[in-house]
């Protein structure tokens, strides 16, 4: 990539970026971020945290990075676990759920009026969590038969860590898909809604803003549909050759976001 280009990209007044994959794998993290959200800063941008995880709230992600010596304000972290929260809200106030998620989720499904219900619920709610297991699966089943909705936080079928590439939420659902014959509805990247939800917290039109991820099926796909600029970075599950089985391209395809500073 020429300097011109990047001239055109570090020009952009707001930026919507992923977090695994793109800041840290696990607890470490990447190489570059620190020069980037110093020079994001710095240069007064506009910036949010779009992540599609769904097991940690605004203030622990917030906690998380400064364990790693970033300072963030909580204003700058939006999860697909409060999109979805604000979904439901949204379709079925005061709603009920049976969810297969971590406390993040459940923390957000509270704050929106959304009480746990493992009887008759209105939604059966799926997203990431180390206690998933065949006791909850058999549960899901038996309320998805029985009417409940089936909501999926994202859509991401694995996700990087530090011990390599790891299930995330859709490998969870799955399961409850084939065996009720039931689709989730997912809310996470690429979702339109969280897509617009960012943009409305950035503040910027979609073509003052550029997306940046790893992933070309959730945080490419939803920048470009969603008028973004949208810059792939190799740092995360996506290599240089995964993008050929791709019918549609990112505008940049860069290392890691230590790329973009001057």
């Amino acid at each position: 990539m020429d300097m011109v280009q990047l001239e055109v990209l570090r020009g952009k007044t707001g930026f919507m970026c992923d977090m695994d994959g793109v800041i840290y794998h696990g607890n470490r993290l990447l190489p570059g971020v620190t020069e980037f959200v110093n020079w994001l800063q710095r240069e007064n941008k506009q910036f949010l945290f779009l992540t599609n995880s769904s097991e940690r709230s605004p203030a622990e992600l917030q906690q998380k990075l400064a364990r790693m010596g970033l300072e963030i304000g909580v204003e700058h972290f939006y999860t697909s676990a409060l999109a979805t929260a604000k979904f439901i809200a949204g379709q079925n106030p005061h709603a009920s759920a049976f969810v297969i998620g971590a406390p993040g989720l459940v923390g957000a499904l509270y704050d929106a009026g959304i009480t746990m219900n493992d009887v008759d619920p209105d939604y059966v709610i799926c997203g990431e969590t180390m206690s998933y297991n065949y006791q909850m699966i058999l549960k899901a089943v038996s309320l998805v038969n029985q009417g409940a909705r089936l909501i999926a936080t994202n859509s991401d079928l694995t996700g990087p860590s530090e011990a390599g590439i790891i299930p995330a939420c859709r490998a969870l659902v799955s399961p409850i898909e084939l065996s009720t014959g039931k689709s989730a509805y997912f809310v996470g990247k690429p979702n339109p809604l969280m897509m617009r939800t960012g943009l409305r917290l950035l503040g910027v039109h979609s073509h003052e803003a550029a997306m940046i991820g790893d992933r070309m099926d959730t945080d490419i796909v939803a920048g470009i549909e969603t008028g973004l600029t949208a810059v792939l970075v190799l740092s995360g599950v996506t290599s240089r050759e995964d993008v050929e089985d791709y019918a549609y391209r990112p505008h940049f395809i860069l290392n890691g976001v230590g790329d973009i500073p001057v």
